[in-house]
C-alpha cells in the first residue's frame, strides 16, 4: 500500500510593519522640524516675476536696490559713489564671480541699470537681474 505524505503548511514569517511605519513617520517629522529653511536676509523688496528664472548655485555678490533707488550690500546702505570701490574689493581677482542685482519692481529702471553699469565698470564679467518665479 502506498502512503502519501501530507502537505503541511509552513508558517510564514511576517515582520511587524506597523512599528516600522511609525518609526519612518517619526523620522520624517523629525527631519521636517529640524531642517534649516534658508531665508535670505536683506532689504525688503518686491522682485519682478519671470517664468524662465533658474536658481544660482555659485557664490555671488548681491546688491539690493530699494524702491527709492538706494543701493545696499549685506544690509548696509552704500552711496552710489562708494559702490564702485566696494564692488571692486568684493570682486578682487575673480572677475567670473556673479553679481546679482535685486531691484524692487517699482524702482525706476534707470537706477537699476546704473547699479549694473557700476558693477560692470568694477570688473564684473557676469551680471544678473534677480526675478521671482512667476506663473
Amino acid at each position: 500500500m502506498l502512503k502519501f505524505k501530507k502537505h503541511t503548511h509552513r508558517y510564514q514569517i511576517q515582520a511587524p510593519l506597523t512599528s516600522l511605519i511609525d518609526i519612518v513617520f517619526l523620522l520624517l517629522i523629525y527631519f521636517l522640524l529640524t531642517t534649516n529653511f534658508i531665508v535670505e536676509e536683506g532689504i525688503k523688496i518686491k522682485l519682478p516675476q519671470a517664468t524662465a528664472s533658474a536658481p544660482q548655485i555659485k557664490q555671488e555678490i548681491t546688491v539690493f536696490v530699494d524702491k527709492e533707488g538706494t543701493a545696499y550690500m549685506a544690509d548696509q546702505k552704500i552711496p552710489m559713489d562708494q559702490l564702485y570701490t566696494r564692488l571692486k574689493e568684493k570682486i578682487g581677482n575673480d572677475p567670473d564671480r556673479l553679481v546679482i542685482v535685486k531691484a524692487d519692481k517699482t524702482v525706476i529702471l534707470n537706477k537699476a541699470v546704473k547699479v549694473m553699469d557700476i558693477a560692470k565698470a568694477a570688473g564684473a564679467a557676469r551680471l544678473s537681474l534677480a526675478t521671482e518665479k512667476g506663473l
